[in-house]
């Protein structure tokens, strides 16, 4: 079970007294690896024994880890800290329940949510733990060698929520940004599939046409270059239009490697279609498209 499924599972079951040990141990974390079990008791203003049922609850539920050694202290985990965002977002009116999860990816858990007006929506949590700590430093240059696994992904929310609000105003196919809480992004309903994952494409000109236009006018319009562009983050939905997503990795076109970047995340969709014998264009041609400075390519 990931972390994510045991924050919406047992959210439900947590008090206002659970969720304020739950913020007052984030808020220690700045100056603790584990916080002091004196410093939670003292700032829950909970006597000892109530703060320790509600701790050995929040052990229990797998939302926080405890140490016995040099001291009894406490730390977040992923799935305590999806409560707080959780929390954050339910206060704020952004989510009343969860769906299913949509998917588990080497750097975020996304669910489907709904809104207290009955919207769908998707809440995404990103979790940069999973990947090496030397790769998420060199490819994200936001992130320093001292940030800690949580700090890292809030970081991480916040770039690609950034994107989010760039790109979508410009026409971009991507979902609409809706609330960044922490680690975790309230977005637009995502429908449909990976392109890695259909085995038939239908239409394939329309659809790499499609891409290459919203390339396009993320660079012209939003002055922003994905970076990291590849079928693992283009959703095809049901209607044939795609679905741009996973934006923490962006940079502006004032970035030094923005043209070097660029022209990465197009081979990377040229040699999809290729490879799966659909189409074959060449790189040069779809640049000169996408920078403004050609046509769209003839398939």
């Amino acid at each position: 079970m990931s972390s994510a499924e045991i924050a919406v599972q047992t959210f439900k079951t947590l008090e206002k007294e659970d969720l304020r040990l739950l913020q007052i141990i984030e808020a220690a974390m700045e100056k603790h690896e584990f916080v002091p079990k004196d410093v939670v008791v003292k700032f829950s203003k909970l006597s000892e024994e109530k703060a320790d049922f509600r701790l050995s609850k929040l052990h229990k539920l797998r939302l926080i880890r405890q140490t016995k050694e040099p001291y009894l202290g406490y730390t977040l985990n992923y799935a305590g800290y999806d409560c707080l965002a959780i929390n954050a977002f339910v206060k704020a009116g952004v989510v009343e329940a969860f769906g299913k999860l949509l998917g588990v990816g080497k750097e975020a858990d996304v669910y489907d949510a709904l809104t207290p007006k009955n919207e769908r929506i998707a809440i995404k949590f990103h979790r940069l733990g999973r990947i090496s700590f030397r790769q998420t430093v060199r490819k994200r240059g936001y992130i320093t060698e001292r940030a800690s696994w949580l700090l890292q992904s809030r970081k991480a929310a916040e770039k690609e929520f950034e994107a989010l609000k760039l790109v979508f105003p410009k026409g971009v196919a991507v979902p609409k940004p809706i609330s960044q809480n922490r680690h975790a992004i309230a977005m637009g309903a995502i429908e449909g599939a990976e392109l890695a994952e259909w085995r038939e494409i239908p239409n394939p000109k329309k659809v790499l046409g499609e891409i290459l236009r919203n390339i396009r006018k993320a660079y012209l319009k939003a002055g922003v270059v994905h970076a990291d562009l590849s079928e693992y983050n283009i959703i095809l939905k049901p209607d044939m239009h795609v679905l741009i997503i996973d934006w923490p990795q962006y940079v502006t076109c004032e970035h030094p490697n923005a043209q070097q970047l660029l022209k990465r995340d197009v081979e990377n969709i040229l040699n999809f279609f290729k490879r799966k014998r659909l189409l074959e264009i060449k790189t040069n041609e779809a640049l000169a498209y996408v920078t403004g400075k050609g046509k769209m390519p003839t398939f």
